[in-house]
């Protein structure tokens, strides 16, 4: 099995055809370069036009064949299947979905704002689960592939500075395991990728510190994960640790930490 770790890997998932929900989101694009770079096919999904035009036209450069270029909201569900139509129409055989679609937003701004609360929630649960399901029953229907869901640690104890993102990545991560469950024997793979503090636009406002990771590096994360199938791993490895000892802490202490 080849390593994933340099961005020119030749692996069977970095070179065979990605559908990439979310393509503008900073780890979407970082998977996107290392497919490209091996010679991928992948079909691009985002709401940002602009952004996807980028992402698309440095995906060719690098090496990447390019199916298509959706620009579409997730967060209107009923717009899925015939995504998933185009999608699965254009590529052929998927054999890997990624769905990396999120919204971040400070607890204050949520609580004064009930539409951004409502974004933070619809966008990193609601919108990516029921992707997921459509999604994972074309591929089961294919008779193949691998779902990769990009969740976060911050699903695992939920905490004040951030609950409703916080709750709606628990409730993302918790879907993913019972989708696992639901296509076990089916021949498909559901995959939970949970990053740890991550370097990108989206936490541009956010001081930095030791823990925090690249882009690339959470994608080459995911793209390890793509090709074993492990059903739940941690971006970078020691989030796991970190986690373990977060969630082993009283709620009086987290609470006085504030954290």
């Amino acid at each position: 099995m080849s390593d994933l770790h340099g961005s020119s890997s030749g692996s069977i998932a970095a070179s065979g055809r990605w559908l990439v929900f979310g393509a503008s989101s900073a780890m979407a694009q970082a998977v996107v370069r290392r497919v490209a770079s091996a010679g991928g096919e992948v079909m691009l999904v985002a709401r940002d036009p602009e952004k996807l035009r980028h992402v698309g036209d440095d995906a060719r450069v690098r090496g990447a064949k390019i199916a298509d270029l959706l620009q579409a909201d997730l967060d209107l569900v009923g717009g899925h299947a015939a995504l998933l139509d185009r999608a699965f129409a254009a590529l052929g055989t998927v054999d890997v979905v990624l769905i990396a679609q999120g919204v971040l937003a400070a607890p204050e701004d949520c609580e004064r704002d009930p539409a951004l609360a409502e974004r933070v929630l619809v966008t990193n649960m609601v919108g990516a689960a029921l992707l997921a399901q459509a999604a994972a029953l074309r591929l089961a229907a294919q008779g193949s592939g691998t779902l990769v869901g990009i969740s976060s640690v911050a699903g695992d104890r939920v905490r004040g500075s951030n609950y409703q993102y916080g709750a709606a990545k628990a409730g993302f991560s918790a879907f993913l395991e019972g989708l696992r469950c639901r296509m076990s024997g089916r021949g498909i793979r559901v995959v939970t990728v949970k990053p740890g503090f991550v370097d990108s636009p989206m936490t541009a406002h956010l001081a930095k510190g030791p823990l925090w990771a690249s882009p690339d590096a959470v994608a080459g994360v995911i793209l390890r994960a793509a090709e074993r199938g492990r059903d739940v791993v941690y971006a970078p490895g020691y989030w796991r640790l970190i986690m373990l000892a977060v969630r082993a802490l009283p709620r009086w202490l987290l609470i006085k930490l504030r954290l």
